[in-house]
């Protein structure tokens, strides 16, 4: 069974057309102007393709896994085509499996439930908190921030080292968590290094992918990586929904994520009174309830698309896009852009910044309400090292209604600007003129703390 989709273009747009291009918003100084949304690294906009493949399968919605009906039938076929599509676009081993989750975070709380007995996991305090806080009840070690790669893949294999040796009766298993790009700096991090780092030592790896797979093509054999994971609101497809992929035997050997309907192969009454559960063990053990079919396609999709575009035509639009910021920033003494590994570091398009003697909420408010710019402020859901790169107290909390720092002063959290394959010219270019603008001339309006956010005083 099969639903008729969107066609893909023979020659793919730069950029990739995404829904609400052509969206205006109002300005506080009057008038309106087309949304610049850059704040991919946050939810990246639906994919026009995406979003016309689900309306054409919307009407064809039913059941997975569960009905004789047509409409159950076809939703099941896509489903489950839905995970090959992504297990191609992973380049996933054939034994592996692959969960549909709801985000990277649920993928990374599903393995960290998983995790075999005695387990060590080891994190850098680099992670975003999707990667940095599910394994509570496993052994963490939490690995300093290193600054530059090699110094990362040192700082591990000394930790790994000190393990097997701290343990004289032979050791347990051990899990190593890092990010495949930065969602503060966007700095790539050398993945493989670190996977042939960690199976040395007899440590197994999960990459956290939420940043890397919308910007670069993510194999999973190439990168010998044990796990990936990954949401769909980063990849141009949204409705909620993730992806867990790799090795089976830590999955299957754990209860299930969830227990309900799906992941029970057959339950049955005791004579006590109370009932045995035989579980399944394939994907379903972990995708419990009726699963989120419109999501699962929407990532398949998206997917397809970003293959068809093709990443060497992708990653060479966005790094112009790259180039054009960083060298607008540099122009403004005032901007000092934050960097783990340095000016030369690879990276994708993902750069936190702040600005001497502003307070980096105002700054952001300014930008949107002045200029029509969606930008992100704040520590990034990455705490530790938005502080250890601004150098902050963790006691102090940047927000709008803060003072500003002065000239000099360390800021209490940053500005960040992130972009992908639907990101126009355009778009940088109107933000690099605004900051140089709000720099140079200041903001028209004043700003505070309103609900939360902040906000024009107007």
């Amino acid at each position: 069974m099969s639903v008729s989709t969107a066609v893909a273009a023979t020659t793919i747009c730069a950029p990739l057309p995404v829904l609400g291009r052509d969206v205006t918003v109002p300005l506080v100084t009057g008038g309106e102007v087309t949304y610049a949304a850059l704040d991919y690294a946050a939810s990246a906009p639906a994919l026009q393709r995406v979003w016309d493949d689900v309306a054409a399968y919307a009407p064809y919605y039913g059941s997975v896994h569960r009905g004789a009906g047509y409409l159950s039938q076809l939703s099941t076929d896509l489903f489950e085509n839905a995970r090959r599509t992504v297990e191609e676009f992973l380049d996933c081993r054939p034994d592996d499996q692959l969960i549909f989750t709801r985000s990277t975070t649920d993928s990374l709380n599903l393995l960290a439930q998983a995790l075999p007995a005695d387990c060590q996991v080891f994190v850098f305090e680099t992670e975003h908190h999707a990667s940095l806080l599910p394994w509570k009840d496993a052994r963490v070690t939490y690995l300093n921030a290193p600054r530059t790669p090699r110094q990362a893949v040192e700082t591990l294999e000394q930790a790994l080292a000190d393990r097997t040796v701290s343990i004289k009766e032979g050791h347990g298993p051990a899990l190593v968590c890092v990010t495949g790009a930065s969602n503060v700096t966007g700095e790539l991090w050398p993945v493989r290094e670190l996977a042939a780092a960690a199976h040395a030592h007899g440590a197994r790896i999960v990459l956290d992918a939420a940043q890397l797979a919308p910007h670069h093509p993510v194999s999973v054999q190439d990168l010998d990586v044990d796990w990936i994971a990954f949401s769909g609101h980063k990849l141009y497809a949204p409705f909620g929904s993730g992806v867990l992929a790799g090795r089976s035997d830590w999955l299957q050997a754990a209860d299930p994520y969830l227990a309900g309907g799906g992941a029970s192969r057959k339950v049955t009454r005791r004579e006590d009174g109370g009932v045995d559960v035989e579980w399944h063990d394939s994907a379903a053990r972990h995708e419990a309830g009726s699963p989120n079919v419109i999501g699962a396609y929407s990532i398949a999709s998206a997917c397809k698309a970003l293959t068809e575009a093709g990443f060497d035509t992708l990653v060479e639009r966005e790094q112009h896009l790259i180039e054009k910021v960083r060298a607008g920033l540099a122009e403004v003494p005032e901007v000092r852009v934050l960097s783990l590994f340095g000016d030369d570091a690879p990276r994708v398009g993902v750069i936190s910044f702040v600005v001497d003697g502003w307070n980096s909420s105002h700054f952001a408010a300014a930008l949107s309400a002045e200029y029509g710019i969606g930008v992100r402020d704040g520590l990034f859901c990455a705490h530790p090292l938005v502080r250890t790169l601004l150098g902050s107290d963790p006691q102090t909390q940047g927000e709008c209604g803060a003072p500003e720092a002065a000239p000099g002063e360390k800021s209490l959290n940053a500005i960040r600007v992130s972009f992908g394959a639907g990101t126009p010219d355009e778009h940088v270019e109107r933000f690099v003129g605004a900051v140089r603008e709000l720099v140079t001339k200041g903001a028209k309006w004043t700003y505070h703390t309103e609900n939360g956010r902040c906000v024009p005083a107007v």
